[in-house]
């Protein structure tokens, strides 16, 4: 089960970066482009092509290296319902009782195939809900998780980034209590979303449409009731109100706002919390790292929480709830000033002090960077003990994908950056899988070498100047999964520990960015490194 993780994740970021370019440049004629409205906050047609890839990564990954179980199987069709329903409003944008009509027939496959109930009661730990109870409610929980996410789909990179920190927490969830089965599924829709991110970062080149929105609040949904429902887990059932957190709250005050004015509870507006904040001054970026913080923090409590009371996670829960909701109850400008105040210091002392960093900007780290990150991948190549044939096949794959886009110059930057991702992905998950000698502490030579690079990449960003490389939400939060990996509780993937892999792979994609960011000629230059790198893989596996 160990490998299939690993590939599983890898396969779907790999189709999903794969399938979006090709997909962008057929959207207008297949009709899947979102142009600009009152709501929205986009100037330009875009393509809403990225809910498609990344479901169809998760479909293929899935089918490909997890066991042909039926709690799998079944889990695809379901998921094959509500996206034939997205796909369709994406191109024909549908009237909200056909939209609901098909979140109501996928609904009722996770309840009838794969058995998925809301059947437990808070409280009462050994109370069951009766059938006639349990299946409507759970029909309901459903359909609402996956229009709060689809909800939440306002800015670039929102609804992704909240369902990338809900589907870490459910993976973690579902680790401790020895659900692979469950661990694979959401791992699999992690590497497409992933993937997706990449494409979806303010400003946006790809958005994911309601395809993509109503696939993620389904499994979203579907994981989290699987794992509260007292036949596969022992978790209380508030605990899924931590995971579907700020989507979730949002909805509940959207509706209830408009209720309250005497309107359609679906007909869309600028009342979302992403448009409260925007209002209160936030920029973008701004607005989008305070719902993710927010998020985390609920997510957060998802996991520490696990084995709390009912009565300490229902307060812990109404704390947030209402934190949440007193921003569609008041709307004074004191509000907006104790937010400025609590951003703006830094955008001012940014803007301040930009000369200042200006004149004492240097690019040394950035050039030692440049020889450093080629060095390191060409020594971890023969850091493992031995590289599986697997491994030879997918780099084999990668080197035929990257030197055809090398010769027709077509996405040279995205493939060499999948190349570069997937390679060093499967190098530093193989040195730790196969180690010449017993690692019997953490300083390591590999683990010496990621934390000098960390140290360059902080240098090189610090010292350039935001004018030339600015950070993104989607940035800032997986340099905080970097930081924090390591000290979570050991998730393993086979022999190795997930903390440190992922903390160490962050390491490198932050190095590849930067390199290819601020220099003209690293494009080509990498993916040189990267043939180079691909090689080496597959002689190891195959040569050894």
């Amino acid at each position: 089960m160990g490998s299939a993780l690993f590939l599983s994740f890898i396969g779907s970021l790999i189709i999903c970066m794969a399938l979006i370019p090709v997909l962008s440049t057929s959207a207008i004629r297949l009709q899947f482009i979102d142009s600009p409205r009152e709501r929205h906050a986009h100037r330009e047609p875009i393509a809403k092509v990225g809910g498609i890839a990344f479901a169809f990564a998760t479909f293929i990954a899935v089918l490909v290296w997890a066991p042909k179980d039926s709690f799998i199987l079944s889990s695809l069709v379901g998921g094959a319902v509500i996206m034939f329903f997205g796909i369709w409003d994406d191109r024909a944008d549908l009237h909200y009782r056909i939209k609901f009509a098909g979140q109501v027939l996928a609904a009722s496959v996770a309840m009838g195939i794969i058995g998925v109930r809301f059947s437990n009661v808070p409280f009462f730990d050994d109370a069951m809900l009766p059938s006639w109870v349990a299946l409507p409610l759970t029909l309901l929980v459903i359909v609402a998780v996956t229009n709060a996410v689809n909800l939440s789909d306002g800015l670039d990179g929102l609804a992704g980034g909240l369902s990338l920190i809900s589907f870490t927490g459910l993976a973690y969830l579902a680790y401790q209590v020895n659900e692979p089965l469950l661990v694979l599924l959401i791992v699999s829709v992690l590497g497409g979303l992933l993937g997706f991110l990449r494409f979806n970062t303010y400003p946006a080149r790809v958005f994911m449409g309601d395809a993509g929105s109503q696939f993620l609040g389904y499994y979203l949904a579907i994981a989290a009731l699987l794992l509260i429902d007292g036949h596969h887990a022992a978790y209380s059932p508030l605990l899924a109100l931590f995971i579907w957190g700020v989507p979730l709250l949002d909805m509940i005050g959207v509706m209830g706002q408009r209720l309250l004015e005497g309107r359609s509870p679906f007909v869309g507006d600028r009342n979302h919390i992403h448009h409260r904040l925007l209002a209160f001054g936030l920029s973008h970026g701004q607005a989008v790292s305070v719902i993710y913080v927010l998020h985390g923090l609920m997510v957060s409590c998802a996991y520490l929480l696990r084995w709390q009371s009912d009565a300490v996670l229902l307060a812990t829960y109404c704390l947030f709830a209402i934190a949440v909701l007193m921003l569609f109850v008041h709307q004074h400008m004191a509000l907006a000033q104790v937010i400025e105040g609590a951003v703006s210091p830094v955008s001012r002392w940014g803007v301040a002090n930009s000369s200042e960093r200006r004149a004492g900007r240097s690019d040394w780290p950035l050039n030692i960077l440049y020889f450093a990150v080629p060095i390191f991948l060409a020594w971890s190549i023969v850091v493992p003990r031995e590289i599986p044939s697997e491994g030879g096949i997918l780099a084999g794959c990668l080197v035929l994908l990257l030197v055809g886009s090398l010769v027709t110059r077509y996405a040279v930057s995205w493939t060499v950056r999948a190349a570069l991702y997937i390679g060093s992905i499967c190098l530093l998950y193989y040195g730790e899988a196969f180690p010449r000698t017993t690692v019997t502490h953490a300083f390591t030579p590999v683990n010496a070498a990621i934390v000098a690079l960390a140290a360059l990449v902080i240098l090189a960003i610090r010292l350039s100047g935001e004018q030339r490389f600015q950070t993104t939400p989607l940035d800032s939060l997986i340099a905080l999964l970097a930081v924090a990996m390591p000290f979570l509780p050991e998730m393993l993937i086979g022999s190795v520990s997930v903390g440190p892999l992922t903390a160490k792979s962050i390491v490198l994609f932050f190095a590849f960015e930067l390199l290819l960011y601020m220099r003209a000629s690293a494009v080509i230059r990498l993916g040189m490194v990267s043939l180079a790198m691909l090689s080496g893989v597959i002689w190891r596996a195959w040569w050894p």
